[in-house]
């Protein structure tokens, strides 16, 4: 019997193309999770104790939370990939992955995103530990598609 996830995205299942690219897709998932639930903690801190749907309503239209959308668009192209009838390529798997690996440099000297994912990562340590499995994936690729 195949897993619920299994069933999810059925095209193309055992490729390791794919794999790859649902190992990312749990990654920055998890991450996601990590970074909303920190938002989550500082938000209440000055505002008070809020439920799951004021959550959603803050996550969507509140600006303290409006960094996180890039990570949830990124995972939502990940997605349509996933669900496309095409078998996923190892080049598109390769290239998804050297986007991911150039959006989540935390750097004071980057973007909007780079810069509140460096503070993120200063700020709670729980980060830090996605971070790191993102970086252990990472490693596993080679840095560039287009390089030798």
């Amino acid at each position: 019997m195949d897993s619920p996830s299994s069933n999810l995205y059925p095209a193309n299942n055992d490729s390791p193309a794919r794999k790859k690219l649902l190992s990312l897709r749990l990654a920055l998932l998890r991450l996601h999770k990590t970074l909303l639930n920190m938002e989550r903690r500082e938000y209440e801190r000055e505002h008070g104790h809020v439920n799951t749907g004021e959550l959603f309503r803050l996550v969507i239209d509140h600006s303290q939370f409006a960094w996180l959308h890039n990570l949830s668009e990124f995972v939502v192209r990940i997605d349509e990939t996933l669900a496309a009838k095409e078998p996923i390529t190892p080049e598109h798997t390769s290239g998804t992955i050297s986007l991911a690996r150039k959006m989540f440099v935390p750097t004071e000297s980057g973007d909007a995103f780079q810069k509140k994912y460096f503070d993120a990562i200063q700020r709670d340590p729980a980060v830090v530990i996605d971070h790191a499995e993102l970086a252990r994936l990472f490693n596993n690729e080679p840095p560039d598609s287009s390089t030798p």
